[in-house]
């Protein structure tokens, strides 16, 4: 889609690219944007389990949560498409796999957006997930199943999160503690005055990415329909 259309633009594009799918499509589209955040996103460093690292975008789905950031530094990032069951199609996913160590420059560029840096760490006594402040955007980071996250990762999180336990093992799967942060966190949103959902530019530009992934070859269809647009706004004849 080009990115130099107008709000209005896209708005008609929309309404547009509806009727090609279903009416139930359409209703669950319009329930979920509204359901939608990226208050809350989520930043993975070298998950290099597929099960593990699907699990946790079919989380991201359920909860809201749109924007999930992958950092590849010594691993590539598989998703299993038995397990996140189609999910990663309505997620926005941004890779981090330039140079040999992304990690600086992913949290470093989410800093940048006003995100806060949260490390999920077992080691670390900062907050848990009822005490961590929402008063700003957060950006939940996990590491490795193995090792954890990195001392760079480490170094430069504002805070840190940890789930209490009260058993023999050292730490939850990752998966297991993305559910578990990530559902006490949307709760305790849902439940505050703060200003988490989608703006209007956010959630129309998300609307159009799921229409379109569920339209057979999108782009013939969104090119004629712009073409004959700009003809109607020119005022002159097709």
């Amino acid at each position: 889609m080009p990115d130099a259309l107008s709000h209005l633009e896209k708005a008609q594009l929309l309404e547009y690219l509806k009727q090609f799918i279903s009416e139930n499509k359409n209703r669950l589209f319009q329930k979920n944007i509204n359901n939608r955040t990226r208050y809350l996103s989520i930043v993975l460093e070298d998950i290099f389990q597929p099960h593990n690292a699907s699990a946790v975008l079919r989380t991201c789905d359920c909860f809201g949560i749109q924007d999930v950031h992958i950092i590849e530094n010594q691993n590539k990032y598989e998703v299993n498409p038995d397990v996140a069951l189609g999910s990663s199609k309505w997620l926005t996913l941004n890779r981090y796999n330039n140079t040999l160590e992304n990690t600086s420059f992913c949290l470093r560029n989410l800093k940048k957006q006003g995100y806060r840096i949260i490390a999920t760490t077992p080691h670390k006594n900062d907050f848990t997930p009822e005490t961590l402040p929402l008063n700003e955007k957060i950006a939940l980071v996990f590491g490795t199943e193995k090792d954890g996250l990195s001392e760079i990762a480490l170094n430069l999180a504002d805070d840190y999160v940890r789930i209490p336990m009260y058993g023999f093992t050292e730490s939850f799967n990752i998966s297991v503690s993305a559910a578990l942060l990530v559902r006490a966190l949307i709760e305790r949103l849902h439940q505050s005055s703060l200003k988490w959902q989608l703006s209007k530019e956010e959630a129309l530009d998300i609307q159009l990415s799921w229409v379109r992934a569920v339209i057979r070859n999108p782009d013939p269809i969104e090119k004629a329909f712009l073409k004959k647009l700009k003809t109607i706004q020119s005022g002159t004849s097709p």
